[in-house]
């Protein structure tokens, strides 16, 4: 039976639910989703076969399991994965801009989580110099006069609203900006790791970019290596995740030398609301 609490959602925020559902319990039935996320039998059935076809899972006999391994190059699609953890992935984006302060120039990364930092920093009413990659996060800033925007420029990325290549990666050569805030696709061991080289290539620019480095990722983060490296995670300052992380990959950024802010996690009483 369809749970009457659920309000409506869309896709992308529905596929998400299954997803996190499934991977924290490594496999799920069809029952069992309809159940949990409240809406029924066959809507199930179409998001499974969705998240199966883009690589997220294997489908079962009446279930799915999450996939053993995924492909290096494996991209979340960005609907989805603005949805997953989206109240941890506020938390994080809310501790961000609390530690900006008034006329500072900050580096936004092309990620949901930066995206959220973004947001924070315009009901914060900073007064900011942006420079950015990415047009969402531009349409965002621009909410806020306070904030001057500086468009790297480059190539759109297939899929996405990510700028790429040239002429963004040699104008970060040109400047010294006070913060950056980075986004990363998997924190790999000692590493930052990415799906693709030029995705890759533009966060390190950014880095180099920037007087102090912090990395914006929720738990999920941790994880093997993706397709290419990014840096060293020496190259960073500081961290802000969630309290779903394990205990160990927090010791092991502080045994680095790291910052870490963990924020509460806070998914469950969201769902739940």
């Amino acid at each position: 039976m369809v749970n009457p609490r659920r309000p409506e959602l869309i896709p992308a925020q529905r596929r998400a639910i299954v997803l996190d559902h499934i991977r924290k319990r490594g496999a799920a039935s069809i029952q069992e989703l309809s159940d949990a996320v409240g809406i029924s039998i066959s809507t199930v059935r179409r998001d499974l076969e969705h998240l199966e076809e883009r690589g997220y899972l294997e489908r079962s006999h009446g279930g799915a399991l999450i996939q053993k391994q995924t492909q290096s190059t494996f991209e979340p699609e960005a609907a989805i994965s603005a949805q997953f953890a989206r109240a941890e992935k506020e938390a994080i984006g809310q501790a961000a801009a609390a530690t900006l302060r008034a006329g500072e120039s900050v580096i936004f990364d092309s990620s949901s989580t930066v995206l959220a930092a973004a947001r924070a920093c315009v009901e914060r009413d900073l007064a900011l110099t942006a420079v950015i990659n990415d047009l969402g996060i531009g349409q965002a800033l621009a909410g806020s006069p306070k904030i001057r925007i500086v468009v790297l420029g480059g190539t759109v990325r297939a899929g996405s609203l990510t700028m790429v290549g040239e002429p963004g990666q040699d104008f970060l050569a040109n400047l010294s900006a006070d913060v950056a805030f980075i986004g990363t696709h998997a924190i790999s061991g000692a590493s930052l790791t990415e799906t693709s080289l030029e995705t890759a290539a533009m966060k390190r620019a950014m880095i180099a970019a920037a007087r102090r480095v912090v990395l914006l990722a929720d738990a999920s983060k941790f994880q093997p290596a993706a397709f290419c490296r990014i840096c060293d995670l020496t190259a960073i300052h500081e961290v802000i995740t969630d309290d779903r992380a394990e205990p160990a990959d927090i010791a092991r950024l502080r045994d680095l030398g790291l910052a870490v802010t963990i924020v509460p996690g806070i998914s469950a009483r969201s769902s739940a609301a």
